[in-house]
């Protein structure tokens, strides 16, 4: 409370921090910035370690029948045309399934394989153009009991050797007893690694009383989903009439799934997911894998299947996590996934915007940063007699104002996501139109502002709406960013709730340059104190599996923080400042990691399973995805948004005319803000494998508000401090003090 009111007193007074004399005691307070720098370390660990309840898996069943057809999606239901699909769904727990698999378009043996895998897999790598080819393997029955795919053994050696995803094809069906398996696609998910088919008939029995009791597992082929218009209702209706069969003929004490296994093209979508029995009745489909309320992904299926039968997952090879019924589903079936509520149809229209609005901003923002060097060079002051003349007034207050829209473009478009946008008919003129009006919104608040004229006034005001808007979807369960043109898309499969790449970008540098903008309003001694409240709150934001729900990327941010409060009081980043951020750095994940571990396997987060596999030595397969999520995250718009941002700051600190090397020394808080940054994304991208995703989105931010301070800051390069009580001619001081203030001890002037 004490540093509190001392802090509040600094700024009633409106102290110049600089200015003010210098601690009568400074070695005796030297130890604090340090001390607060691990004390926020501790804090963030304490946010952190809790984590919420998972759901309650539904109980224990005899048996299990998996019943699933390729490209089955909830617009397909009806209560009329599929009575059957749409009871199981109204009396079952629901859920979008995402059909992510090791192919870049999960064609339907891919699918069903990945199903049997309980991991990523892939039955032929070769790349799929238009539709998925007809799922037609070959099944041999010798014994006219089992069946025997003589491909396996292939797909087996391929996914080890060409996969990064350690899958074993068959390790569900190896997990069980024995296997039942209807059609084609049930024979490619229940066949075991070498091939084998417990029990199988090719097609659904006249009488099929009696056959899933025969083992615990049962895997029912309802065919593919392919055609659209009436042909598609009615593959739909065979698959439903098919399932009633399969329905009349289900055993006491068991549980039925119904999926959507696979996609039938390259077009990606949700699909069907359904699970109805003992303990699912009703509620919603989750898993400690997707962290969100109604969606599941496909790999979830198999550790389900084993949890339901009271069978253990083998060690190490399956990468999803048992299913769970969480209530909070309404009573209206249409209503809880269509309409308004249709996932996969908001999910189909951001993936087709969100690559177009990166393109655009990157190409912008470069041509706007190429705008604005000629700018920098006629606004730095030369020494000779002649020199260019100043830019045209109207011109740099232009560009200002389109440097003020650029770094809104982002946290409109989140904005943007909060509108059913994606219902119209031109879904990607409304989005555009709608940002367009929010991003103009924005820039008039801004730069018509009467504190507009502050050096620091429109960078702070810009970072911190930045900052509140992506806090504010993570504190109200992050809905802007799931399936959002500027957060991250559910068919995908690598995020499902918290915050993603370009949140935490966004999120990451409005809280740091927040920091750095306040700082330079408190005492030199205490602005480490402001880098760690508001880097603290940042990093439990990330963290929390409440809220950001990113254990990664809470790491990373506690890094950039603790550089960032190391080197806030100006100098720079010196042998015993950088042991003291990676002392705290170090205590955060050491510390994170063991309470991870604590855990049971099933509710570990991602560093807890890192771990947990480099112990067992089973880690190769994690780096290899990271690694290629990486190459694959580089051929993205976000890369150039890195890249160019990088090459404009560098030109503005390294060039003659650049003039950030001014701005740090009026306010270094500036230039541990933007240290921090940096540090933080470079790190969540490499650890996370977002490649330049993260950086990208902090850049589109943090480098427009920077240019802009600097070509302010260019703009007085001139003027000179006048004593107190000095005036230059009617019109008051001869320094503008809204842009100028008072000397720093080394010279430089801070506001």
């Amino acid at each position: 409370m004490k540093l509190l009111r001392r802090l509040l007193a600094s700024v009633r007074r409106g102290d110049r921090p600089d200015s003010a004399p210098p601690s009568r005691s400074p070695r005796r307070r030297a130890w604090v910035p340090y001390a607060l720098v691990v004390l926020a370390a501790l804090a963030s660990l304490a946010g952190l370690s809790v984590r919420p309840p998972t759901g309650v898996p539904g109980d224990t069943a005899d048996y299990v029948i998996v019943a699933g057809a390729a490209g089955l999606r909830w617009d397909d239901l009806d209560p009329k045309r599929t009575p059957a699909l749409w009871q199981e769904a109204t009396q079952g727990s629901i859920g979008w399934l995402s059909v992510r698999s090791a192919h870049h378009a999960t064609c339907p043996a891919d699918g069903w394989l990945t199903l049997g895998a309980g991991n990523y897999a892939v039955w032929n790598a070769r790349r799929v153009s238009g539709k998925c080819p007809a799922l037609a393997p070959v099944v041999e029955q010798p014994d006219g009991i089992g069946a025997n795919l003589p491909e396996m053994a292939r797909v087996v050696r391929a996914n080890a050797d060409n996969q990064p995803y350690g899958a074993v094809p068959g390790a569900l069906s190896e997990s069980v007893r024995c296997t039942v398996a209807v059609g084609p696609g049930a024979a490619v998910g229940a066949a075991r690694p070498y091939g084998r088919v417990d029990r199988y008939a090719p097609a659904l029995p006249d009488d099929p009383q009696g056959l899933f009791t025969q083992c615990p597992l049962s895997l029912v082929d309802l065919g593919s989903i392919t055609a659209t218009g009436t042909a598609r209702q009615a593959q739909v209706a065979l698959a439903d009439s098919t399932l009633a069969r399969v329905l009349a003929a289900r055993p006491q004490q068991s549980l039925v799934v119904v999926a959507g296994v696979s996609d039938t093209d390259t077009s990606s979508r949700l699909h069907v997911a359904i699970a109805e029995g003992p303990g699912w009745r009703g509620g919603w489909l989750t898993s400690a894998g997707t962290g969100r309320d109604g969606y599941l992904q496909l790999v979830d299926l198999a550790p389900t299947v084993l949890t339901t039968i009271g069978r253990p997952a083998p060690e190490g090879l399956f990468s999803g996590r048992t299913a769970s019924s969480v209530d909070g589903r309404p009573a209206d079936l249409a209503g809880s996934v269509l309409g308004e509520h249709d996932a996969d149809r908001r999910s189909a229209a951001q993936r087709g915007i969100a690559g177009m609005f990166f393109t655009g901003l990157a190409a912008v923002q470069v041509a706007l940063f190429l705008l604005v060097v000629p700018l920098m060079i006629r606004a730095r002051r030369h020494a000779g007699p002649t020199g260019p003349a100043s830019a045209p007034r109207l011109m740099v207050r232009s560009v200002e104002v389109l440097l003020i829209a650029a770094a809104l473009a982002i946290p409109a478009a989140l904005l943007t996501d909060a509108l059913p946008w994606w219902r119209t008919g031109r879904p990607g003129i409304v989005f555009a139109l709608l940002t367009f009006a929010v991003v103009a919104a924005g820039t008039a608040a801004v730069r018509l502002a009467p504190r507009y004229p502050r050096t620091l006034w429109p960078m702070g005001v810009i970072a911190a709406g930045a900052a509140v808007v992506v806090g504010a979807d993570l504190l109200t369960g992050a809905r802007l960013q799931l399936n959002g043109v500027a957060g991250y898309s559910a068919v995908e499969g690598a995020r499902y709730s918290g915050v993603g790449s370009v949140g935490l970008g966004v999120f990451v540098a409005g809280a740091l340059l927040v920091a750095g903008c306040a700082a330079q309003w408190v005492r030199r001694p205490w602005r480490p104190v402001v880098v760690v409240l508001v880097g603290g709150f940042a990093v439990i934001m990330v963290g929390s599996p409440y809220l950001g729900a990113d254990p990664v990327g809470a790491i990373a941010v506690t890094a950039g923080v603790c550089v960032a409060a190391a080197i806030s009081t100006g100098g720079w980043l010196t042998f015993p400042r950088f042991a003291w951020a990676t002392v705290a750095g170090l205590a955060v994940t050491i510390g994170f990691a063991v309470l991870d571990l604590r855990r049971p396997a099933l509710e570990q987060g991602s560093v807890g399973r890192f771990l947990t596999a480099l112990g067992d030595g089973t880690a190769g397969p994690a780096i290899q995805r990271a690694a290629a999520a990486s190459g694959l995250a580089l051929d993205s718009p976000l890369t150039f948004l890195a890249v160019g941002g990088a090459l404009m700051l560098a030109f503005s600190q390294f060039s003659p005319w650049g003039g950030l090397n001014r701005v740090f020394g009026l306010h270094p808080a500036l230039r541990a803000a933007l240290a921090g940054t940096t540090v933080a994304v470079v790190l969540a991208g490499i650890f996370g494998g977002a490649a330049f995703a993260v950086a990208g989105a902090a850049a589109a931010v943090a480098v427009p508000v920077m240019v802009l301070t600097t070509m302010r800051v260019l703009e007085h390069a001139a003027d000179r401090t006048r004593p107190d009580g000095e005036t230059d001619g009617p019109g008051g001081p001869g320094l503008s003090a809204r842009h100028t203030p008072a000397p720093d001890k080394s010279g430089a002037s801070v506001r």
